[in-house]
């Protein structure tokens, strides 16, 4: 569907709920679309961010250094160039 942004303005509920049933409201202003409106994507389940946070930790895990904490950024950087060689 498209409307004009005054249009919009009056009908934004009517519009609302026609993106919430997977309608994509298009809306212009001078001819010209500037916005849309579409359905919005489901909330994440807490199983979800559970596993988002388990894929983190595991992540962390394969990417930690063998650098001993507080190690200068000159010593970080030696390392890496020692590295490469």
């Amino acid at each position: 569907m498209i409307t004009t942004l005054r249009e919009g303005k009056a009908k934004l509920s009517e519009l609302v709920e026609r993106a919430s049933r997977g309608e994509d409201v298009l809306i212009t202003v001078h001819g010209k679309v500037k916005a849309r409106l579409t359905k919005a994507a489901a909330h994440e389940s807490a199983d979800d961010h559970a596993k988002w946070v388990q894929e983190l930790r595991e992540l962390r895990e394969s990417v930690k250094t063998r650098r001993k904490p507080g190690a200068s950024v000159e010593e970080i950087l030696d390392e890496l160039r020692e590295d490469r060689f």
